[in-house]
């Protein structure tokens, strides 16, 4: 008897200890979607053609922040969304080390763009997909009047974005960046 009840209240906590690790895990991706949905509308509101362009794709990453920091040996880490036919379907990380000439701190936003169904379906099977290892991305520019230069992005499988930097560095560059799945 005292047995069957130490079993009962055992797996009880371990039922609660996984009920409240998956809801702990929805809430962080719920709240991963929405800064993802905020950093669409400032792109969308930042670059004229970019809901244009967006749509053209076959699928888009958005890391609403990733943060850069270093002193000659740098890191930076940020997680994002895939969104598919514009809507939310994989969680993901990105991270990079830098040694050299780095010094200083900053957030910024990112948006990969894939603009062939290849280049989705190659990045998707990936079990940890390196910018210019695994995939060129052509990084876009755009002008001061948020105007995008078509010249960086025509005929391009990979088309990557970076925006809102705030801080100290300003490194515009994807290349090194890891991107691996979250699972789970």
């Amino acid at each position: 008897m005292l047995r069957r009840n130490f079993l009962l209240a055992l797996a009880t906590v371990v039922a609660a200890v996984f009920a409240f690790q998956s809801s702990a895990v929805a809430d962080e991706r719920m709240e991963l979607k929405n800064d993802a949905m905020k950093s669409l509308d400032k792109f969308f509101t930042d670059v004229h053609d970019g809901k244009d362009f967006l749509s053209k794709s076959k699928g888009y990453l958005v890391f609403p922040s990733v943060t850069s920091a270093g002193l000659v040996v740098g890191g930076e880490y940020g997680k994002g969304v895939l969104f598919i036919e514009n809507k939310p379907v994989d969680f993901y990380s990105t991270k990079a080390a830098s040694l050299g000439l780095t010094a200083g701190a900053q957030t910024k936003s990112m948006i990969i763009a894939f603009m062939t169904e290849e280049a989705l379906t190659k990045f998707q099977k990936s079990s940890g997909w390196e910018v210019g290892v695994d995939g060129s991305v052509a990084v876009a520019e755009i002008g001061a009047d948020g105007s995008l230069n078509t010249t960086t992005t025509t005929n391009k499988s990979i088309v990557g974005f970076v925006f809102g930097q705030k801080g100290l560095m300003a490194d515009l560059s994807l290349e090194g960046s890891k991107i691996s799945k979250i699972e789970g």
